[in-house]
């Protein structure tokens, strides 16, 4: 099961929490934080809890967005080099998933710190490659990943190191 951990503007969009007492994702990497970018058009920004990987994508139409989300993240994954069988796998935990408000305030940090990047990043372009901004933002040195990997594109391939065995 997919939960994603929304902020109340976009909550306000995509509609009310759904989590259940007790639910628990189901995912390799976790729970997802979420929020709306108010760029035109308007992009939603994910960040994962474990790794900090970004993920952006277009917002509209809100009523699908968790329907499309995990799509980008097999799209964001395969280019920051996870497995075909790793993104399968989350692409089959993802089927179902719960919308929840957020909980972590290091990763609502992480996300404000994404959305100022992204908007320097895009230099004002109206269409910006939103692939290629999440790829260049998970290269960003993250305050709570110095103890560990210091990027979410290091601390995901990490991640991967430890759950796949190595090729012989």
């Amino acid at each position: 099961m997919l939960i994603v951990r929304a902020t109340k503007k976009l909550l306000d969009r995509i509609g009310p929490p759904s989590l259940g007492e007790g639910e628990q994702p189901t995912t390799l990497l976790g729970q997802w934080y979420a929020t709306a970018v108010f760029w035109k058009p308007q992009v939603a920004l994910f960040v994962n809890e474990s790794t900090l990987v970004p993920v952006l994508m277009p917002l509209a139409p809100a009523a699908t967005l968790l329907a499309r989300f995990p799509q980008q993240v097999a799209t964001v994954l395969a280019a920051l080099g996870a497995p075909d069988m790793i993104i399968g796998e989350e692409l089959q935990q993802m089927r179902d998933s719960r919308l929840a408000k957020t909980a972590n305030r290091s990763v609502v940090g992480i996300m404000n710190e994404f959305t100022y990047l992204a908007e320097t990043y895009r230099g004002g372009t109206p269409a910006p490659d939103l692939l290629g901004l999440a790829i260049r933002l998970a290269a960003t040195p993250c305050g709570p990943l110095y103890s560990k990997h210091i990027s979410p594109d290091r601390e995901l391939q990490a991640l991967l190191r430890s759950i796949t065995p190595p090729a012989s």
